[in-house]
């Protein structure tokens, strides 16, 4: 049996779904910074649509078409942050979110950069 244009297009719609939406998608990569290590957590949002119609003019000519549209949204809730056995969660979001971790960022390079400048004063 033939698929019919409907058939076709939600295939098409769940292939593109099976190769976007990954556990990749939702936490990203871990990334070094100095003794700790990030990871972002993410929230991924998707909106499909789809309609199609046929019809007959009062000339009798007929017609059929149809059409589909589709969207992600990636939001960023924040970042996993682990340091020896302790991991804490940074939030994006909220009154202290986003701001809080930008304002955890310059302690944490100072603090990575005199560990190395003590690595460098400590003669091997």
């Amino acid at each position: 049996m033939e698929k019919t244009m409907y058939e076709n297009l939600l295939h098409e719609v769940t292939e593109l779904i099976r190769n976007e939406v990954k556990t990749e998608t939702i936490v990203g990569e871990p990334f070094e910074l100095g003794e700790f290590t990030c990871v972002p957590v993410m929230r991924l949002g998707l909106g499909l649509g789809a309609g199609g119609g046929e019809g007959t003019d009062k000339n009798k000519a007929s017609g059929t078409g149809g059409g589909a549209g589709g969207g992600f949204g990636v939001d960023p809730l924040g970042f996993l942050v682990t340091h020896n056995d302790q991991i804490n969660f940074i939030p994006t979001h909220g009154s202290k979110g986003f701001s809080a971790a930008m304002e955890k960022l310059p302690d944490l390079l100072n603090k990575f950069m005199d560990m190395r400048e003590k690595e460098k004063a400590v003669p091997a």
